[in-house]
């Protein structure tokens, strides 16, 4: 799966991914794989990129929207820091 991670002013993360767990408003949930067509509210919380099955990289995000489409995820952050 693409996952790409961006903020107004930079593009923070872009690549092939196992997965990426998120921080919804209603809680956390992930998204792997060919993951049906999705979109999410983001609250403020740890964002987990599942690099592989071993392997993972943590941003804590502020508030933004997930689209997950065609094997794609693209996250749209106000803010993010890589930990």
């Amino acid at each position: 799966m693409l996952l790409e991670i961006l903020t107004p002013e930079k593009k923070l993360y872009s690549g092939e991914v196992y997965g990426v767990q998120l921080p919804g408003v209603d809680g956390k949930f992930e998204v792997l794989d060919k993951h049906a067509p999705l979109v999410s509210a983001l609250s403020k919380g740890n964002l987990k990129v599942l690099n592989d099955k071993n392997t993972n990289t943590n941003y804590t995000i502020q508030s933004g929207f997930v689209e997950v489409l065609n094997n794609k995820a693209t996250v749209l952050v106000e803010g993010a820091v890589e930990l």
